[in-house]
């Protein structure tokens, strides 16, 4: 197989050939162009902190020492905020010898402050699985800002598939920059393509949105269902600058119009130390034909899901947030985002999850 990441027709046979098998059937709409939605079983476990299994335990022997109690999914539950559960995955994995996996949270989850991460038997990272991984997967889930609703077979978490060296170099990316746009205007290409902040609108002042500390809880079944006024307060500048406060969640949105290519994926750094005292996007993958032309895009806006740590920060408009890691698929897919994929999110702007009716 080529180097690179997996299209959606090569993720379809690594299931057929039980690369991948799972305790339901496959649903429709699970493989996207470039990563496999993976789904909640049936019950979660309470536990008294996050944890890594570590390279010597299974997943199973950690939760024996940390759970508290367990929480049947089958009619829908509330997981609280500010607590941490670990849910056992409808999928499992048996990957051939030289092929890894990476993990995000989706783009809807990441816009709620819904910390989701993957992790693994004998795993040691959050979100990685190791090369020829055999073995059940788990979802770590923290909600942050809002207390949630989940039942079985929901889709929290994508998974994407990588042989060999997938990332591009920045030589690289500036010659795709030349022969497809992967950003309007002029592209800040430095291990990867930087990325801003908008935070002086062409028109009105709203930049962003933040998460009201005490609210409702979010029913994840329901979309296009929320009153955003009740889960959040809208953000407003007429100077070109805002202040972060600590412990606060916001929606922002990049300066910048992004582009993927259909023989490219992409993931955003989460986090650059450099920049500053926040942590920028949960949710990290983009598929090939996100914002593309040809895919319906013109360019689609990155949004922003910000945390501010310890001290209260400035964050100026244009100021560098972040880094988008191109990568190149192993395969053309068969069907773009935003084409064969329709999606909330292709040619956006500023926006919250699907779950909030339009403001």
């Amino acid at each position: 197989m080529q180097a690179g990441v997996l299209a959606d027709h090569q993720i379809a046979d690594l299931i057929t050939q039980d690369g991948i098998t799972a305790s339901t059937p496959f649903a429709d709409g699970q493989v996207q162009p470039a990563s496999l939605d993976l789904r909640l079983g049936h019950k979660a476990y309470r536990v008294r902190a996050s944890f890594l299994a570590g390279r010597n335990r299974t997943v199973k022997e950690r939760l024996a020492d940390v759970t508290m109690h367990e929480v049947p999914l089958t009619n829908g539950a509330v997981l609280e905020k500010g607590c941490v559960y670990v849910v056992p995955l409808m999928e499992s994995l048996s990957l051939p010898a030289g092929m890894t996996a990476a993990a995000s949270a989706k783009s809807s989850i990441g816009r709620l402050d819904l910390l989701t991460r993957i992790i693994t038997d004998h795993g040691t990272e959050f979100d990685r699985v190791p090369a020829g991984y055999s073995g059940p997967l788990f979802v770590e889930i923290c909600p942050r800002s809002f207390s949630v609703v989940v039942q079985p077979g929901q889709m929290l978490n994508q998974i994407i598939f990588r042989m060999g060296d997938t990332r591009m170099g920045d030589s690289a990316l500036r010659a795709l920059h030349q022969q497809t746009p992967i950003v309007n205007g002029d592209p800040v290409i430095s291990d990867g393509l930087g990325f801003s902040v908008d935070l002086r609108p062409d028109a009105g002042t709203l930049v962003g949105y933040r998460a009201k500390p005490h609210t409702g809880v979010v029913d994840l079944s329901k979309l296009d269902h929320y009153d955003p006024a009740d889960y959040w307060e809208s953000v407003h500048t007429d100077t070109g600058w805002i202040i972060l406060d600590p412990g606060a969640f916001y929606i922002l949105v990049s300066r910048e119009a992004i582009s993927i290519p259909p023989m490219q994926a992409a993931e955003m750094a989460p986090y650059l130390a450099m920049v500053g005292e926040f942590r920028v996007h949960y949710a990290g993958f983009f598929d090939p034909g996100f914002g593309y032309a040809d895919a319906g895009g013109s360019g689609s806006r990155g949004v922003l899901e910000v945390r501010c740590h310890e001290a209260p920060f400035v964050l100026e408009h244009g100021q560098i947030v972040g880094r988008l890691i191109y990568e190149n698929m192993a395969a053309m897919p068969d069907a773009l985002y935003g084409r064969e994929i329709k999606s909330n999110y292709q040619g956006q702007g500023l926006k919250l999850s699907k779950h909030f009716r339009a403001p």
